[in-house]
């Protein structure tokens, strides 16, 4: 599974990929509802029921692939079979894709669109990505790693030269789009991949009956030729659909497309706090008709069942959450502007976290040259950071700086392993004596770990202060 497939010959082509045209049977999707909500129980009793309604082969596709494109995904079983259906038996590599997609991106756009002044989202899957993600399924280590490609991400797309990452889809779907990434993660594998329409998320978050999240600051911005208006405060709120995808889709401000994968991680970590609460699942049944009509993916019924059983049975502190490393590209240096891979950055994120094999030799980063960035929650003005600075610096870190404030407030200090160090934010942890460990990327971009203080700190400051004075 560690190393890309490469049996797909010639170019591929979006407009290749044909619908099934059929949907499936509703006595199916209500034995799926019933084997969803047993995994969710740990029933075994409707896991059975579950395998022995479906083949082992059916798929969840909206369209087809042709054999080419679909030897570009490993084939072997990922789940056991009988009773342990929903037991994953080897590490998955999950291809995550949001789709974008408007009237001229498709051949045939829905009639109802014509006439209008505007261009409204369509349901269909031949756009361009604006959402990517890895997420791999380690059963034996009880993680989920999940890993943001930028949609601006520089590369090869193969037969259509250097271009942004994002039009893998367009030139030849989730194929084209499996082989990109992989080249860009060092040859990693792929073993299966799900689509979602944008107009499937708004309806998945109603579905789930919305989401609480802390807006960092007011949003705003319209487009009237797409009719997308975006209007938020800043604040803690429970979001519905639509202002969900507000903020998921916002990224005018200084960090464009980076800022908005940083508030996507933030609105996933609310997700799955609030999907692991029982009380959530008695929507299933809305929310399996929302995925239905909105995903296409080559993921069997059990193998998606599989899936949600292990996420539901992981420990949240073993969800992590990485963005692929890279820079800015500067004014002039393109045609049009890019995130830029950081090839060795990337390496060694795969080692490390994704069980890719490395073909470099990684070299052990000095602690102590951690960039450290710390970011204030409770309104404490910058001469009240000296203590924590100092206690960094006495502990023998170098390089400290302040970076701008956490907008949210925060009751205990995240230490955000921005760069995917969770030993180095552990050893940080220790050295001050508070704090939570996070593993994700939303603190500051140049750091390796990001210290948002919260009200904890407060009540450890006045300790620091002794503990520097010896």
């Amino acid at each position: 599974m560690t190393s890309q497939r490469t049996s797909t010959e010639g170019n591929q082509s979006a407009n290749a990929s044909k619908s099934r045209g059929k949907n499936p049977k509703s006595g199916r999707w209500l034995w799926f509802w019933v084997g969803m909500s047993g995994i969710a129980m740990v029933s075994a009793t409707a896991g059975a029921l579950l395998a022995v309604s479906f083949s082992s082969s059916t798929p969840l596709q909206q369209n087809e692939l042709s054999p080419q494109e679909e030897a570009v995904f490993d084939s072997d079983a990922i789940a056991g079979s009988g009773l342990r259906f929903s037991e994953l038996t080897r590490p998955v590599n999950l291809l995550v894709m949001g789709m974008s997609v408007l009237p001229p991106d498709v051949q045939n756009p829905p009639s109802e669109t014509k006439n209008l002044r505007y261009l409204p989202q369509v349901n269909s899957f031949d756009g361009l990505s604006d959402v990517m993600l890895l997420v791999q399924f380690e059963p034996e280590k009880k993680k989920i790693a999940m890993l943001s490609i930028p949609r601006d991400t520089r590369t090869e797309i193969e037969g259509y030269g250097t271009r942004k990452i994002n039009a893998a889809n367009v030139e030849g779907g989730p194929a084209l789009t499996a082989k990109t990434v992989s080249n860009v993660l060092g040859g990693t594998g792929i073993d299966r991949y799900i689509r979602i329409n944008v107009l499937g998320v708004e309806k998945l978050i109603d579905a789930l009956g919305g989401v609480t999240v802390y807006i960092p600051k007011d949003m705003k911005y319209r487009d009237d030729s797409q009719h997308l208006y975006i209007n938020l405060k800043a604040g803690k709120q429970h979001l519905n659909g639509n202002q969900a995808l507000q903020l998921l889709r916002f990224r005018h401000d200084e960090l464009g497309d980076i800022g908005r994968i940083q508030r996507q991680q933030m609105v996933i970590r609310a997700l799955i706090d609030q999907s692991l609460n029982p009380m959530t699942w008695k929507e299933l049944p809305k929310i399996l008709n929302v995925v239905k009509d909105n995903i296409d993916t080559n993921l069997t019924v059990e193998e998606l069942v599989a899936l949600v059983g292990f996420s539901v049975r992981t420990n949240r502190s073993n969800m992590q959450m990485f963005m692929l490393p890279g820079r800015f590209s500067e004014n002039g240096e393109f045609d049009a502007s890019y995130w830029i891979p950081n090839k060795r950055g990337i390496n060694k994120l795969m080692a490390q976290h994704f069980g890719v094999e490395s073909t470099s030799e990684q070299q052990t980063t000095d602690p102590t040259n951690l960039r450290i960035a710390i970011q204030d929650s409770t309104g404490s003005d910058r001469s009240q950071l000296r203590p924590l600075i100092k206690a960094l610096e006495k502990a023998g870190y170098r390089n400290v700086y302040v970076y701008k404030p956490w907008s949210e407030p925060l009751e205990v200090t995240n230490i955000i392993a921005q760069q995917g160090d969770g030993d180095g934010a552990e050893s940080i942890r220790s050295s001050l004596g508070f704090g939570e460990v996070k593993i994700e990327s939303t603190g500051s971009l140049d750091s390796d770990i990001s210290i948002q203080l919260g009200k904890d700190w407060l009540q450890k400051k006045d300790l620091l202060d002794s503990y520097n004075s010896f």
